[in-house]
């Protein structure tokens, strides 16, 4: 694999360009001062939930908080919040080559659409990771749930998925990424549901409430999908039709049909509660924010997905989650 740059070295762009530069790989990492600080005085220590520990010391990493490192780059994986996706395209327009390939590794459904508008016909692929990572500090990264890589299929992306399936993450091509990325954005609804509770995710969809008002979200997707004639994909054994009514059974149905979704570590956060936590801006425009946008293009109803939009957002603007139990964020649903 020739040289990559990870664009955005936060949580999954840290710990995908540490597994490849653990294997070996050429990679650049291009992030924030404060990141990149970290990562020159710890190195980088990847942990996951199902697989090896992984280091990287720190004389073995090459970063910098200085895009310009890219132009020695012939692959970018774009791994920054979706809010500062055009800010990423207008420095991979500014210091990188027109034949570098650009990979999207990044939430919702919409960023590879807005890398083209300002990159024009560069080769550009849209990827979607389902696991979650977990920053733990001092380089620590940590993979606390099950799954792989999925981008769309070229012959740039073939020569990654072989290098990402080398270097221990699953990774596999696709013909139709669309699909695939709403498929995996009706399980990122819940990363809002996460902020809401302020409670691990294993915790919080063990509370039926809590997976009442996830299967509220998902079903308004589906029904928007289904009039828009976006067909979800299956993304390992979860058939996306299933969702809501898998995420309604009682607790212990639930936990016995849905261990895929409980295969995480006890203390696996969403993103979005990171984001939090961080300071930073919330994502639920680009995720519950994209259902309302498609619902509101074909006249179907996405109130719940309104609801929980409102109410993350009143919460970053306190600064902390409401900590809403299940049963009052499903009567804060009901009422609206």
């Amino acid at each position: 694999m020739r040289a990559i740059a990870v664009l955005g070295a936060g949580a999954i762009g840290c710990f995908v360009g540490g597994m490849l530069r653990a294997a070996g790989n050429q990679v650049v990492f291009v992030g924030r001062q404060g990141t990149i600080e970290t990562l020159e005085k710890h190195g980088l220590t990847l942990t996951q939930l199902d697989g090896p520990k992984r280091t990287v010391n720190s004389d073995q990493l090459e970063a910098t908080a200085d895009a310009a490192a890219m132009a020695q780059c012939d692959l970018v994986l774009v791994c920054v919040k979706s809010h500062d996706t055009e800010r990423a395209a207008r420095q991979i327009a500014e210091h990188c080559s027109p034949a570098t390939t650009i990979v999207s590794l990044q939430n919702g459904v919409a960023n590879a659409r807005v890398l083209g508008s300002f990159l024009g016909t560069r080769p550009i692929a849209a990827g979607m990771v389902q696991f979650n990572v977990v920053v733990g500090g001092e380089g620590r990264f940590h993979r606390a749930t099950q799954g792989g890589v999925i981008m769309k299929d070229t012959i740039a992306t073939r020569a990654l998925r072989d290098a990402l399936n080398a270097s221990g993450i699953s990774a596999e091509v696709h013909s139709d990424m669309q699909a695939v990325l709403w498929t995996k954005l009706l399980l990122n609804l819940n990363n809002a549901l996460n902020v809401l509770s302020d409670v691990p995710l294993v915790e919080q969809l063990s509370d039926r409430s809590y997976r009442r008002v996830f299967a509220s979200m998902v079903e308004e997707a589906l029904v928007a999908m289904r009039t828009a004639r976006i067909s979800p994909v299956p993304i390992g054994r979860i058939r996306p039709r299933a969702i809501p009514y898998i995420l309604r059974l009682p607790n212990w149905a639930f936990t016995l049909i849905a261990r895929n979704l409980l295969a995480m570590d006890p203390t696996a956060r969403s993103s979005m509660w990171e984001d939090m936590q961080a300071g930073r801006q919330p994502e639920v425009d680009y995720l519950n924010g994209a259902v309302v946008d498609l619902a509101n293009q074909v006249g179907t109803s996405a109130r719940t997905n309104e609801t929980v939009i409102e109410l993350v957002k009143n919460a970053f603007e306190a600064g902390h989650s409401p900590r809403l139990s299940g049963t009052a964020l499903l009567k804060r649903v009901q009422a609206s």
